[in-house]
């Protein structure tokens, strides 16, 4: 029985399990910085390293050296000897915003996994406009796992779509700035981010 029961946990429940510990370890932290937590960052770009080129080529060169934001990237900027989570949990608190680039080999990545459901867990629970959803690709919606929560995200959050931005793609990078510009007031209006549909099936306002 107790193989059994080990067996079904493993099989069925693991990803449970692992996404309530890492909540855990989220609330932990936030209740311990509440009072005096600090924003360094402008945003912390969770990414996958297969999309690097874009992110260095593209996203950083227009929004740090063009718009003059400060950004968190885990390559220059996590410490090094630091815990992987805890590197993670203080660049996403430490940052006003959290930019998830999704791709299909970020849907693959167990440590974007871990970072995206830190991110919707600070914006669960604070209730604050903290998460911006970029889709470098499109992904039909059955793809997207309930594990990263992205169908709860996109009914509730606007995103931007790059693979759908018209070239020269001014209004991506001109909404992408607005959305870092607004405040974290759960109270304000979201901005209409979406330049074309990031995903495929279902609207985020359906």
């Amino acid at each position: 029985m107790v193989v059994i029961a080990v067996s079904f946990t493993h099989h069925f429940l693991q990803w449970h399990l692992v996404y309530a510990y890492y909540l855990l370890l989220a609330f932990l932290y936030n209740t311990k910085h509440k009072d005096k937590r600090a924003h360094p960052y402008d945003a912390f770009v969770s990414y996958n390293a297969n999309d690097e080129h874009w992110v260095l080529g593209e996203l950083l060169p227009k929004l740090e050296d063009e718009q003059g934001w400060r950004l968190c990237l885990h390559h220059r900027d996590f410490q090094p000897g630091k815990p992987i989570m805890e590197n993670i949990t203080d660049a996403i608190y430490g940052s006003r915003k959290t930019i998830c680039v999704i791709s299909h080999d970020y849907l693959a990545s167990e440590w974007c996994s871990r970072e995206i459901q830190v991110a919707s867990f600070r914006l669960f629970d604070e209730q604050k406009d903290v998460l911006i959803l970029v889709f470098l690709e499109d992904i039909p919606m059955q793809q997207l796992s309930p594990y990263h929560r992205m169908r709860r995200l996109l009914k509730r959050e606007t995103y931007l779509s790059w693979s759908r931005a018209v070239a020269p793609p001014d209004l991506f990078w001109e909404k992408l700035r607005q959305a870092l510009e607004t405040r974290e007031d759960p109270a304000g209006e979201h901005l209409l981010l979406s330049v074309g549909d990031g995903i495929s099936g279902e609207r985020p306002d359906q």
